[in-house]
């Protein structure tokens, strides 16, 4: 039986995590992109930024994600590290909302009771129709199998009473005054690491106190101890991020550390406030007092009775876990600045900047714990993918106009390098789009996704038309054909007008993910006039074999390179096209 309860307590906390995962993916399928504006314009300035870390977290009920997301958003350029930062410290306050709520709902009043029925209204709206309908479902069923998990741990921890040995080798641990503070902050902490969720920690240190295994100090060392634990899944996620998604986690870590030094060092000052604080708002026992004990009642079946040295004891653990975040939020949010420029030190930008040197410049935050919002850095980096390949028709330019044969062999390496990168970076964003395609996502997320399949792969066909124009102009060196003038300046004029297509195709992609993309008449004006433009060129080049008897392989390689940039203006508005039929899908 001790090994099928062991199974069986590992299995509840699992159900607590898929539960807060569950309830956290719904949520992010029903706001959408919309969460990214609110983002935005959330945290203008620092307060703000707070407030709505607050306010995410609160929701979503995992700081994890809120954290993991905001390095994310880091990472693709959609906040700043100093926005970044103010979130962060309000994400550290809405993660307390979990434990008010286990602490209300979990343990005063059998919250398993309703959860049963709630799933029956989840799968209700489960078999909707309707996109945003499935989402709330998931949110409901979600929340249900946290409360029937914590129900489940409850019910399955070990009876100590019954194993006084046991009881005694963990009440052995807190004999050791200030040791044994630090030794159960160290435990939460090693906890939080391995279960990856600071909420799961806090609501076993809830149990545990409420069976009275451990006194209320060392449960608040502990909290303490998950405060550092927690910043560990903001830095996995860094890990392979850019340098500010690094500052961001850094900056999280920095926060946590320094609030933990503080509270310690104030240690039995901050536990006499907690539980003053506690005993004026709630009528209760003080849980810091002298003379204060968990007092473990149990009715005659066997069920737990709730004292009120339990609710007590309960209550306080939620307020320092409160208290802590907000003091250390009030304390260090007019030192943002000064975090911003510790953690800048701290982790310098790369020097390597040779930009024929293949990266990636927004997907690189790690686990998709907001696959939602992950579409965000998807199209961060096709708008960086498209910049890339407008470079490469900078080189193009330079080759056509290049006389000299050893520069022209550098641009025409760039411009087959360039093509390389393009087929490097087209695999890594559809890596990367696969990997969100797998999670749970909405219909919108869908479309979305699969409008940016065809971007990636129109972009890819742009760099091989760079490199197909420096094979035309490899094949006219190798017969020593040269260009005159006068086709030079009509091959730059034809560039002229694949530039411009350009900077309209880039300014239809950023007016696309920011929403605002109600037509595409500019893509297709710049679409007539290269196709006008090429339809001119042929024929005067037509005209000039006829009659001036101009050499007609020279000629061949001339209508070749025309050619070429009239198939990119045909991907460059396929792109825009992409882009306004996924906007008409979703709007």
């Amino acid at each position: 039986m001790g090994i099928l309860q062991i199974f069986t307590l590992l299995g509840a906390l699992g159900m607590f995590l898929y539960g807060m995962n569950m309830m956290s993916s719904g949520l992010q399928k029903a706001a959408g992109t919309r969460l990214r504006n609110f983002l935005s314009a959330m945290t203008s300035n620092p307060f703000k930024g707070v407030l709505t870390g607050l306010g995410i977290t609160a929701v979503f009920q995992s700081s994890s994600a809120t954290t993991v997301m905001v390095v994310s958003f880091v990472n693709a350029g959609l906040l700043t590290l100093a926005q970044a930062i103010s979130v962060i410290m309000g994400a550290n306050i809405g993660t307390t909302v979990t434990a008010w709520l286990v602490s209300w709902l979990g343990f005063k009043a059998d919250i398993s009771i309703l959860a049963v029925p709630l799933m029956a209204l989840g799968f209700i709206f489960s078999i909707s129709k309707k996109d945003q309908r499935r989402n709330i479902s998931e949110l409901i069923i979600g929340f249900s199998l946290l409360f029937l998990g914590l129900s489940l741990m409850k019910n399955s921890v070990p009876d100590l009473s019954a194993n006084p040995e046991v009881l005694s080798f963990i009440q052995g641990w807190q004999g050791h005054g200030f040791g044994s503070v630090l030794i159960f902050l160290v435990f939460g902490t090693v906890l939080t690491l391995v279960l990856q969720s600071s909420s799961a920690t806090m609501a076993l240190t809830l149990i545990m106190l409420n069976m009275g295994w451990i006194r209320f100090d060392m449960a608040c060392a502990m909290v303490l101890g998950e405060n550092i634990g927690t910043t560990i899944t903001a830095n996995i996620a860094a890990a392979v991020g850019n340098a500010s998604a690094r500052r961001a986690a850094l900056a999280h870590t920095v926060f946590n550390v320094f609030g933990v030094i503080w509270a310690l060092a104030l240690y039995p000052v901050f536990l006499k406030l907690i539980g003053l604080i506690t005993s004026a708002i709630f009528g209760i026992p003080d849980p810091a007092g002298a003379d204060f004990t968990i007092v473990v009642e149990k009715a005659a079946d066997g069920t737990m009775i709730q004292t009120e040295s339990q609710t007590s004891a309960l209550y306080g653990l939620s307020m320092l876990h409160t208290l802590f975040n907000t003091i250390n939020t009030l304390l260090l949010i007019w030192f943002i600045p000064y975090i911003e420029k510790l953690v800048c030190k701290v982790i310098k930008e790369s020097k390597n900047k040779d930009e024929n040197t293949f990266r990636l410049k927004y997907i690189e935050a790690g686990p998709l714990a907001t696959p939602e919002l992950a579409t965000e850095q998807a199209f961060s980096e096709i708008i960086h993918f498209a910049q890339i390949s407008k470079n490469g028709l900078g080189y193009a330019r330079a080759a056509i106009n290049e006389s000299d044969a050893d520069k022209f062999e550098e641009l025409r390496e760039k411009l087959v390098k360039y093509e390389e990168i393009s087929d490097r970076i087209e695999y890594e964003i559809a890596t990367f789009l696969n990997a969100v395609s797998s999670e749970e996502i909405s219909e919108k997320t869908s479309i979305m996704i699969k409008a940016m399949y065809k971007i990636i792969g129109e972009l890819e066909s742009l760099g091989d038309s760079g490199e197909s124009i420096s094979r035309i102009l490899s094949r006219r060196n190798i017969h020593h054909k040269t260009f005159d003038g006068d086709t030079i300046r009509k091959l730059n004029a034809m560039t002229d007008i694949v530039d411009k297509a350009y900077d309209v195709m880039i300014e239809n992609l950023r007016m696309a993910f920011n929403g605002n993309l109600a037509e595409i008449s500019n893509a297709y004006a710049c679409e007539d006039r290269i196709n006008n433009m090429r339809n001119n060129l042929r024929d005067e080049e037509i005209e000039s074999i006829e009659n001036e008897r101009k050499n007609y392989q020279t000629s061949v390689y001339y209508m070749d390179i025309v050619s070429e940039f009239e198939k990119m203006g045909d991907f460059m508005i396929n792109v825009s096209q992409t882009l306004y039929k996924y906007v008409m899908q979703t709007s």
